[in-house]
């Protein structure tokens, strides 16, 4: 398991690129580990709390099974175009069952649904969910690329070894 100190994590955080990322109207892919082993990819929902990434999902649903056999997750949020941008995270994710929905699974949602549909999304879900699952994940090791301040490190050493290609 690879863990940055925190200082770093908060730091890169902090950064406008990821506070841009982290609360923008895309979805998140989370990565887990299914319970056969092999690696999963979803997109989700997810709300930035200041200190977490928060996803909701159903209780008895085959992400929570597996995540709770392995909370170790992964998560990117990147927005396509020129320059691309991309936030990556790992944590360990906590698993909390409750009792119906969690206004941060309505705050999560209400970035990537019209406004026009809220309304009745959230009057049908809260009518739906007697319960939820809520996974909170503490980011431990945080990577942004914006191809502006922060490139991959790859990259920069190829261009150090080839020199600025403009």
């Amino acid at each position: 398991m690879s863990t940055m100190d925190a200082r770093t994590v908060t730091e890169t955080l902090a950064h406008p690129v990821a506070q841009e990322l982290l609360f923008s109207d895309v979805p998140a892919r989370l990565s887990y580990v299914g319970l056969d082993g092999d690696p999963r990819v979803v997109p989700t929902a997810f709300w930035w709390n200041g200190t977490a990434i928060v996803i909701t999902t159903v209780v008895h649903s085959a992400k929570v099974a597996a995540i709770t056999a392995h909370p170790r997750v992964a998560l990117a949020v990147d927005r396509p175009g020129m320059p691309p941008r991309s936030l990556l995270i790992r944590g360990r994710a906590e698993i909390e069952i409750v009792d119906g929905v969690r206004d941060e699974f309505v705050a999560a949602s209400r970035k990537i649904t019209p406004a026009e549909a809220m309304p009745a999304w959230e009057a049908g879900v809260r009518a739906l969910y007697r319960q939820t699952a809520v996974l909170t994940i503490r980011p431990d090791h945080v990577v942004l690329h914006d191809f502006e301040t922060t490139i991959p490190k790859a990259v920069s050493d190829l261009v150090a070894q080839r020199g600025d290609p403009r």
